[in-house]
């Protein structure tokens, strides 16, 4: 892939939903919307996030190995305390469940790190109205940037 941040690539972040569903045979035709959005999205400068990882290196083996390979040229950011600090926002406004803290954390690495979009195929907690507009207004109040949460497809 190539990326040169700096040549006004959009900034994208992927959750580990969209990267796990190319291999999810339980769903074929998600497999084919995600593989369609894949040229898009490698025409942007992408991020995943530590929790992206770990979960892709608790899939099976015969797994990881495809997933390291798709995402061996993707910046990898780091929860921080800054970040940690905006999810409990988030939790405490009830955007995301304490138990979907995560989705929170995805979020907030985003609106931290000035990453324009969010893709993601989690449309309990992320992909759905009032995530987005709850999001956003806890963002500007916050000073963070605004994130845009969309589905492979929207891209």
């Amino acid at each position: 892939m190539h990326q040169k941040q700096g040549d006004n690539m959009k900034k994208i972040y992927l959750d580990t939903s969209v990267i796990s569903a190319l291999f999810d045979t339980r769903t074929p035709e998600r497999i084919d919307m995600t593989k369609k959005s894949w040229e898009q999205i490698q025409n942007c400068d992408v991020y995943i996030s530590n929790i992206v990882n770990e979960e892709l290196h608790m899939a099976k083996s015969s797994l990881y190995e495809k997933f390291d390979n798709i995402i061996k040229n993707f910046k990898i950011l780091n929860v921080t305390n800054e970040v940690y600090k905006l999810a409990q926002i988030y939790v405490e406004h009830n955007i995301f469940p304490i138990k979907y803290f995560d989705d929170a954390l995805h979020v907030v690495i985003c609106a931290i790190n000035n990453i324009e979009i969010l893709i993601s195929w989690n449309y309990k907690h992320l992909v759905k109205m009032k995530t987005k507009k709850l999001v956003s207004a806890i963002n500007m109040i916050h000073e963070y940037s605004h994130v845009e949460i969309i589905a492979p497809p929207e891209l």
